[in-house]
Parts: structure tokens; sequence; C-alpha cells
């Protein structure tokens, strides 16, 4: 279904995005939209640049390159790409140990890298990374920056380490590098309150209140070489091991491809346009570092805060990412010299607040209540104290010792009951908690009947010979054990020695809906006083009073006072094979029912019936009526083969299915069997006999009752509606 376009235009809201529409769509949506995105760009891209240790014309040559390559190529067409925040703490390093022209040529092999596994169709797999560990990666690479461009802020030099800049904090300050960092913050914070401040990013303008605040101050400013092509370094392969240089490649490939993954992702969200092809953006991406290496510029990657910024200045095509690229471009190449006119601290005083950002309070709320917040805190942590790779490895594992506690988790609930001792387990039972399993189950007291109830999805060896040891040994004591299995046969394959290798899902309860001899034939329920004749009936009572009534208590409080108001009469055969509420998947106060032999609707001659249709039309107002037959109906056999002895009841019952008789050898469902197609024939036959009930004829005619024939075929548990104009089957459709 097309979805209608919409002309909103504030992040986080959903805009059209499309294939482009002409010129006139470029001109109108794209070219506005390019502008305001090269207008943050440039100023983000020299603060990265700054704050990673590179040259700063890398920084706009990465967004130049990010913009018109990815753009062109790329699988997100709104999915602005350049360097980010979050490579600034792994470039620091890099370069620190290896060099800015050497760090050029690492970022050529993570393109190449991220190019064959674009190819290799493994864009997805990127995205298995734990999303609490990448906002952990991002929180503490935003403290770094913020540790880090503090420094800068208060007129010192930052270092590598986040430890080291937290000592320089305390150093000699520069009141006038203070000013300067200090407005950029004030105008980045306050900027959004300004009328009208949309139409101009609050980067640009941080920087240029900033610059105009420090123009007669004597601060540290952006210095660049004569000539803007003069300033860039190209590549030189570095020197080092191989092992440390393929890990730097590596981890360069995997940052900036995750990053770059989610934010299409997350940018995905923001229109209602054509969905991302992730393999795609990932060689798009590729390309973008190899090109972006070979120039002398920093890794690039996809990054949100550009692409919403895109979405919501109204860009409809790749058109707008393509431009903006092309203005840094241009910028870059004849407007060099007005770089130099910007304090370092204007653009720390910026990074300043797009690190502190990248810690967000609603992230850490939202990871808190799905449990997930202990590997963001892990990763944050370590990434700030010990490194980027220490911090990711650190938060993996603790995201995998929280999936395995999950994946792992079970309930082990010991109760006493009247004639002896029941222990429910729920959940996956493995080796790990096997140690508690085995401590409740030998507090039990020695000679009692014990029932093991197992609702379990998987059971180790481990777990299954923990169990069954203490089984062995219980019984050799003079106990009984009886295991229940209620979901699955995990214990009895693995007695048989066929255990199973998966885990399953779990399914309902079988004795809810399964027959008695199921259930009952290997054992007896539990009850207060346990015979071995008991009747089995009273036993699914005593089960349903045990297991099923306290889940359904609630429903049935409820309709007991406010009382019954079905919305069906539903009126079938009483061949006990048929069972409603199973059929219909439906729960108390949902049908009212009447069931008899052949689910027959006499026009005259029985009170009984006719008085639950009165009573459901008249008073219980139902909107449906349905008149359900069945498969191998022994009512239908009676009356094909005239068994039913005359006299009897049941004769003189099935009397009023004559006239399905007759209706019955008009042409109809004729693929079906005789008994089959009689059962057809008939429900479409009680649907017109309901018709001859005043009330039910009145109400149909009214518009606010219908009549609905449904066939249930026992062998193939599958429901069909009756088509009565010709006695035919038709699928049941939503």
């Amino acid at each position: 279904m097309n979805r209608p376009r919409s002309n909103k235009s504030h992040a986080g809201e959903h805009t059209t995005a499309g294939p482009p529409g002409g010129l006139a769509s470029v001109l109108r949506f794209d070219l506005p939209a390019s502008v305001v995105v090269f207008l943050i760009a440039v100023p983000l891209s020299l603060g990265f640049a700054a704050a990673s240790g590179a040259p700063l014309m890398a920084g706009l040559i990465s967004a130049a390159v990010g913009g018109i390559v990815v753009g062109l190529l790329g699988g997100a067409p709104l999915l602005v790409s350049g360097p980010a925040a979050g490579m600034v703490l792994i470039l620091g390093g890099i370069i620190a140990q290896y060099g800015w022209a050497a760090t050029a040529m690492i970022t050529v092999g993570a393109g190449l890298v991220q190019v064959l596994a674009g190819l290799a169709k493994v864009g997805r797999i990127a995205l298995s990374l734990s999303p609490a560990v990448v906002h952990g990666l991002l929180a503490g690479i935003g403290v770094t920056i913020v540790v880090g461009q503090s420094v800068v802020v208060l007129g010192g030099l930052p270092g590598a380490a986040v430890l080291t800049n937290l000592g320089r904090l305390s150093g000699p300050v520069d009141l006038a590098a203070l000013l300067v960092g200090a407005v950029a913050v004030a105008v980045m914070l306050l900027w959004p309150r300004v009328p009208r401040s949309s139409r101009v990013p609050a980067p640009l303008a941080a920087v240029l209140v900033a610059t105009v605040a420090g123009s007669g101050l004597d601060v540290a400013r952006v210095d660049l070489p004569s000539g803007s092509l003069d300033s860039i370094v190209l590549p030189r392969m570095p020197e080092g091991t191989v092992l440390g240089i393929a890990f730097a490649v590596f981890t360069v490939a995997l940052v900036t491809a995750v990053e770059s993954l989610l934010s299409a992702v997350a940018v995905d969200k923001l229109h209602d346009g054509p969905r991302a092809d992730l393999d795609r953006e990932l060689v798009a991406q590729g390309v973008a570092n190899a090109v972006a290496g070979a120039l002398g510029g920093l890794p690039v990657n996809g990054g949100i805060a550009r692409g919403s910024t895109n979405v919501a200045a109204g860009a409809r095509s790749r058109a707008s990412t393509v431009l903006h690229g092309v203005w840094i471009a241009v910028f870059a190449l004849a407007l060099g010299s007005l770089l130099e006119q910007i304090p370092l601290a204007a653009l720390a005083g910026v990074l300043l607040v797009v690190g502190a950002r990248l810690v967000s309070p609603h992230r850490m709320r939202t990871l808190w209540r799905h449990g997930e917040f202990t590997a963001y805190a892990v990763t944050a942590l370590g990434v700030v104290a010990l490194g980027l790779v220490e911090g990711v490895l650190l938060g993996v594992a603790a995201a995998a010792l929280r999936s395995l506690c999950r994946l792992t988790h079970s309930t082990v609930r010991v109760v006493e009951e009247p004639d002896g001792w029941r222990v429910v387990i729920r959940g996956s039972l493995v080796f790990l908690g096997v140690g508690r399993l085995v401590r409740d189950l030998r507090a039990i007291p020695l000679g009692r009947r014990v029932v093991l109830e197992l609702h379990i999805d998987f059971l180790d060896h481990g777990a299954f010979e923990a169990i069954d040891d203490w089984r062995t040994g219980y019984v050799r004591l003079g106990g009984q054990v009886e295991v229940d299995e209620v979901h699955d046969t995990w214990f009895s394959k693995a007695t048989r020695g066929i255990p199973a290798l998966r885990k399953t899902p779990l399914s309902p309860l079988p004795r809810w809906f399964a027959p008695w001899s199921h259930w009952q034939r290997r054992r007896a329920v539990a009850l207060p006083r346990p015979r071995e004749d008991a009747d089995p009936m009273l036993r699914g009572m005593h089960e349903f009073e045990r297991s099923a009534a306290p889940l359904v208590r609630p429903f049935l409080a409820e309709l007991a006072v406010r009382g019954q108001s079905p919305r069906q009469l539903f009126i079938t055969c009483a061949d006990s094979r048929v069972v409603p509420n199973l059929i219909t998947t439906s729960g108390p106060g949902d049908l009212f029912c009447v069931r008899n032999i052949g689910n027959l609707v006499p026009v005259h001659g029985d009170d009984s019936v006719g008085a639950a249709v009165e009573y459901a039309v008249e008073v219980l107002a139902v909107d449906t009526i349905a008149v359900c037959g069945h498969s191998d109906c022994g009512a239908m056999k009676a009356l094909v083969d005239g068994s039913a002895r005359p006299g009897s009841q049941l004769w003189s019952w099935l009397r009023a299915a004559e006239s399905s008789l007759i209706r019955f050898h008009a042409p109809g469902a004729a693929e079906l069997p005789v008994v089959e197609r009689l059962a057809v024939a008939n429900v479409a036959q009680q649907l017109d006999n309901l018709r001859a009930h005043p009330s039910v004829r009145e109400a149909v005619a009214a518009g606010s009752l219908r009549l609905v024939g449904m066939y249930f075929d026992i062998s193939e548990a599958r429901v069909y509606l009756v088509d009565p104009e010709r006695d035919g089957l038709e699928p049941v459709r939503a």
C-alpha cells in the first residue's frame, strides 16, 4: 500500500523520500537541504580533524568524498557520510602510533575490507553487535571527547588518554580561550530557542559567533599551509608488525561499518521512502574510505546527526547528499583562508557539546528498562579507562554473559501437596542451574511421592544426569517420583538415549486441548486422596483447579460481575470431537452455544433450540449465529443408511433433517464423499430453518444479525465456511 506524502520537516518526524522527481524536485527540495547539511558539516569536520590530531584539511576532504562518493553509490540515499565523532579516539591512537600518512593508508585498507564485506552480503551481520555495546562505545567516546576538548577550551593541548587530559585540566587557564569556548558552548545550547533558528545549524552559528567574539583576542587558531592543496598528505605504507597493522585496519573498518549501518537503520525510521540496502551501503562506504584515504582524508562513515538534518531539511533524493559534498569541495579549494580565522577553542566548544550528547540519559533509561544497562556501562567505562578496543571487548563479554544468563534462566518452585510434593521447573535447564535445583530436590523429605512438573524448552546432559541421579537415589530410599513433561519430552528422550539437541519453543499446555487419554494414560494426576480408578473427569477438574484456574480466574471474575454478553450464538453437533472454543480460539463469555445431534434447528416441534435462538437474539442481542457441521458425522451417516431404529427418539429427532436429505440430492459440493456432502447441505438447510424463526427473520432484515455456515474437517483440523448458494466450501479468511 502506498504511503501518503508528508511535508514534515522537524527532526524525528517522518518525511517522504523517494526517487527524484526531476530537476524541479531537486531545486525545490534537495538543493536547499544540501546547503543546510553543508553548513553543519564544515565545522564538525574541522572539529573532528582537530580532535583526532589529523590535518584540518583531512576533515574537509572526507566530508567531500563522503558526500559525493557515498551519495552516488550508497544504499541509503538520505544518509550523509563524512568524518564522525565515533572515530576520534581510535584515530588519535593510530596517528600517535603510525603517523598521519600511514593512517591514511590504513584507511584505504579499511575501505577495501568494507567493499569485500559488502560484496559478500554481510551487511546485516555487522548489526549483530549488541546495541548496548554500540551505545556504550559512543558514550565512552563522548566522555573522552568532552575531557579532551575541555583541555583545549582551557587553552591547553590535549593528550591521547583520558587520564592524561584529566590531569591537564588542573593546569593554567587561558582566559581568552575559555571565553571563546564558553561562547561556542552557550550558542550550541541556546541556539534552538532563538526564533527561526532552524534556518542556520547550531554548530555553524556557534563557530561564527565564537569567532567574532575572539576576533581581537590572542588565541590559537586554525593553521593551514599556504594553499589548500599543499596541506594534503598522501598515504604511505605504515611501519610495524603485520598483526598490529591488520588490527588497525579491521578496527577502522568495523567501527565505521557498524556506525554507518546503525545510522542507515536509524535514518530509515525518519522517512517513508524505500528502505536502505545495507550491503550496497557497505560497499559505498568502503569505496569512499579507499578514496578518502588515498587523498589524505579521515575515515568516512554515515552519521545520524547529518542524516537526520538532511531528512529534516526536506531532502527527497541522493542529490542533496551529493550536492553537499560538492559545496564542501568548492569551499576547501577556494575559501580555505577563511578557516584560519576560526579559533581552535570555538571548534572545541562545538565538539564538547557534541560529545556530551553522545552520553544520552534517555538511552540509559531505555537500556535499564530492558536489562541491558550493564553492557552499556561496562563498555563506556572500559573505553574511558582502558581504550576503545578493550572497552568494546569488555562490553561484548558483558552482553554475552547477560544473554547466557537469560537463555539458561530457569525457575524452581517446590510445593507441598496433601499427597506429597510437586516440583515445578520452568525455562531452560542447563548445568549452570543444576546446583540450585539439586539443593531444592534434596530438601524434600524422603519416602514421599514427588511429581516433577517440567515446563522446559531445553535440557542439557548435565541437567538430565543431575535429575536422573536424584530420582534414582530417591526411589531407592523408598520414595516415588513421577516426571510430568508438560511442553515437550526432553527427559523421556534423554532416558531413551535419544536426547534432543536444539531448543524448542514452548507450546501451550497440551492438557488444555488434548484428550484425557493423552495425558492421563501414563500417570494419575495427584488428587487429595489419589485412587488408581479415579474418574478421568475428576482428574481433569483437579488439573483445572491446579493449573488453569489461576490463569482464567481474572476473566471469570469479571464476567461474574458484569454478566455475559456474547456476540455469537454457536450451534454445532454434540460430537465429542468438535470443541467450539478450540476451533474458534475463544474463551469464557465469547460463545453462546447450542449442541445437539446433527446441529439441527427444527422449525417446529422442539422448544429447546427455539428458546435458545430466541434468547440469543432478543435478550443477548447477538450479531452472529453460526451453524457448524463436521466431517464423519454420525447423524449424517444415520440419515444416509437409515440405521436409526424406527420409533426411537433418535429416529424421531432426525426427522427434522429430512429437508436436508431433499437438499442433498441437488447439485452441490460433488467432490466430497456422500456423508460429507450431506453434512454441508445440512448446514445450509439449517441456515434456512433459522430464518423461519420470527426473531431471526426480523433481525436479519434489519441488518443487525448475520447467519454463518461452517464445516469442521476433523482429520485436517481445518474449518471451512459454507456457501449456502451452492452448498460448497470456502476457506476461512480473516
